[in-house]
Parts: structure tokens; C-alpha cells; sequence
């Protein structure tokens, strides 16, 4: 059976979506309310372009909350239980983001622009308002608002050939999560080396979403020499990686799950001075321990067309966990996923029920490859 989604004025469009259109994109999906591309009708093809080559990818849905003004820096640090102090301007860094309850709602990346001045390049939520909420009943002298600002990522071993031909050597000396704004002719830019794969690569956040097409055109006219073509961010490669996906992996509203649980903790200062949201409620859940975490699994049997939402895991009568996206893995030759599981207990006997029956699972360390 196929589906269609409505293209419709209450879903945003990016800065990129008539050139996804004329590259013959095949699917959308909606992320921060806006289409973001699923696939251009090869997924085999781009999967092995990710992996062996250079693949550009349109993640403007990749919103940014900007911070700017004298208390940006005060609520950037206020929203996150990772200690800020000592980020330089030019760098990212990877933040979880907890509600008052200590139960993650975000995990985006914070890039410092300048002292006073910050975005939340953020998963699928609506941060902006929770950001700006809490900066108003604060009474903090800050702007909480969503830039012009749409990402176009380039992923895979020859991102960086592709990067050095469109903008300069000077590329190559930027650090993993570290950023530069420039200009492409009179498109600006913000150049960082980041992006959602472990294949390497960079993500060109345009500041001016009349140039989207003009930008589209020229990372494909820059990376024509290398194979470059068009994809989206690949599931198959991201839980093979071991890569987390807020919304997928876990959600407030569906799936909720605290940083202990999905391996965070090495992200938080707990004990600092430092204030920030859930810092009372974190310590209480360090206190009782974690009774669930983050693991792999393979999947028995027949290649698995994956699932849309999380699903059960079984040990006899008795709920154990929940595997939250699963898929075949061409580079394993097996069905892998991601999930969490109650610590307690043996590993023995786990299922899944699937439409075609059940399926024997077995844990397995992440990431896979």
C-alpha cells in the first residue's frame, strides 16, 4: 500500500524544497513542522553514497532557536544541564535539554555565535516556545526567536573534497562541532563540521532563504566531480552508528525517557553551581539509579520493513523494554534496532510481536558498526 502527504499551507516548506522537487524527490516527511525530504527513489543508492561517497541533504527542518541579548548566555546555560562554561565562540556543543521533571524534551546542539548571542540547533520539538517562556517569566533581558536559517548538510567520506572545492582549504582546519561564517559569492553562511551521520561532514546553515535554490545548485555543481547527489538523513546508517533520534528514540509525550537512561550522563554537571531546569529533580534521579537503558538489538528472521512507533518488548507474559526503530542493516546482513530495556533481569528469551508473528531478539553493544 502507498501513501501520499498533502502538500498544504499549514506544513512549512524549506529553503530548499523546489530544488529537492526538481532533483525528483519521492517522499516528505513533517519534523518542526516543515517537509523535510525522505527519500529521491533510490534509498539503496543513497545509502551507499552516504557510506562510499558524498550525499547533500536538505535538513532546513533542522530549526535553530536563537539567543541574543545580555542574559542569552544566562538562559542558554539555564536550559541545559551541561556545564557551558568555557565555550568559545565559533564552537557547538551537544546539550541535553530536561523539563522540571528531569525528563529530556531536546537534544540539540548549541553553536555560540558570540557572547551574547546563541542558537538551539534543534530536534522535533517546539523549543522556541519553551525557551522563550522561560526567559519571560525569568524577566531576563533576552530575544528568544527563530532565525532565518535553514541547514543543508553534505555527509560521507568525500564531504570534505566537496567542502574544500565550493569554499577553501580553510575548511579543513575546522574542528568536529566547530563553526565559521563566511560568504559563498553573496550567500551567507555559517560553515560548521557537523551533521546527523557518522560518515563525516559538514552542514552549511544559509542565513538568507531567498539564495536557498542558488546554494542547492551550487554544493551539486561543487560536488559533481565527486558523485555527489541528493538523500535525507538515513535511519538504517543512524541506528547502525548508534546515533540517538529525538522523537524516534525517545519523546515526552510518547516515549519518555530521562539523559541516565539514554547514556547522558557524562553530558550533565549535576553539582556545579550552576542553575538550570530539572537541576533538583536530575540529582533525585542519580540518587534512585536508572532502572532502564539504552541498547542495541538484532532481530531474528526475515528483513524488517521497520516500525512507526515503538513497540514492546517481550520476555514471556512480562513487558521488559520497548525497541524504538528497527531496520535491516545491508552492511550487517541483519535486522538491527534500538530500544530501551530494563536493566534488571536476563536477556534471555526477549521478542517482539510483529504483524507476521514474533520475533526472537538478542541484545547487542551499540554502536553496531
Amino acid at each position: 500500500m502507498s501513501y501520499q502527504i498533502h502538500i498544504g499551507p499549514n506544513i512549512r516548506q524549506s529553503a530548499f524544497f523546489e530544488a529537492t522537487v526538481a532533483d525528483g524527490v519521492r517522499s516528505f516527511s513533517v519534523y518542526n513542522h516543515m517537509y523535510i525530504p525522505g527519500n529521491f527513489g533510490d534509498p539503496d543508492g543513497e545509502y551507499d553514497r552516504l557510506l562510499h561517497g558524498v550525499a547533500m541533504w536538505d535538513v532546513a527542518a533542522q530549526r535553530q532557536v536563537e539567543l541574543r541579548g545580555p542574559d542569552a548566555e544566562r538562559l542558554a546555560q539555564y536550559l541545559t544541564p551541561r556545564n557551558l562554561a568555557g565555550t568559545k565562540v565559533g564552537q557547538g556543543r551537544y546539550v541535553p535539554i530536561c523539563d522540571h521533571d528531569g525528563w529530556l524534551i531536546n537534544d540539540p546542539v548549541l553553536l555560540k555565535l558570540a557572547e551574547d548571542r546563541f542558537w538551539l540547533s534543534i530536534a522535533d520539538s517546539d523549543l522556541t516556545l519553551w525557551a522563550s517562556a522561560i526567559a519571560h517569566e525569568k524577566g531576563w533581558q533576552v530575544q528568544v526567536f527563530e532565525p532565518d536559517v535553514s541547514p543543508l548538510a553534505i555527509q560521507g567520506p568525500k564531504a570534505e573534497a566537496v567542502a574544500v572545492a565550493l569554499l577553501g582549504e580553510w575548511v579543513r582546519g575546522l574542528n568536529y562541532f566547530w563553526f565559521r561564517e563566511t560568504k559563498l559569492g553573496e550567500i551567507p553562511l555559517l560553515v560548521a563540521r557537523s551533521g546527523w551521520s557518522k560518515q563525516g561532514g559538514f552542514e552549511l546553515y544559509l542565513q538568507d532563504s531567498r539564495y536557498g535554490g542558488e546554494l542547492w545548485q551550487a554544493v551539486k555543481q561543487a560536488g559533481q566531480a565527486f558523485g555527489i547527489g541528493p538523500g535525507a538523513p538515513n535511519d538504517i546508517e543512524r541506528l547502525e552508528s548508534g546515533l540517538i533520534s529525538y522523537g524516534a528514540d525517545m519523546r515526552r509525550q510518547s516515549l519518555p525517557a530521562t539523559p541516565f537512561e539514554m547514556g547522558f550522563a557524562g553530558l550533565m554537571d549535576l553539582d556545579g553551581p550552576q542553575e538550570f531546569v530539572g537541576k533538583a529533580a536530575l540529582r533525585a534521579l542519580r540518587q534512585q539509579g536508572s532502572n532502564r537503558e539504552r541498547v542495541g538489538f538484532f532481530i531474528e528472521g526475515d528483513a524488517v520493513a521497520g516500525n512507526a512507533a515503538p513497540l514492546p518488548v517481550w520476555q514471556g507474559d512480562q513487558q521488559r523494554g520497548w525497541l524504538s526503530e528497527m531496520a535491516f542493516s545491508r552492511r550487517l546482513g541483519r535486522n538491527i534496532g534500538v530500544g530501551l530495556l530494563a536493566i534488571e533481569g536476563s536477556d534471555e528469551a526477549l521478542r517482539l510481536e510483529l504483524p507476521d508473528g514474533p520475533r526472537r531478539l538478542t541484545r547487542a553493544a551499540l554502536p553496531f558498526c
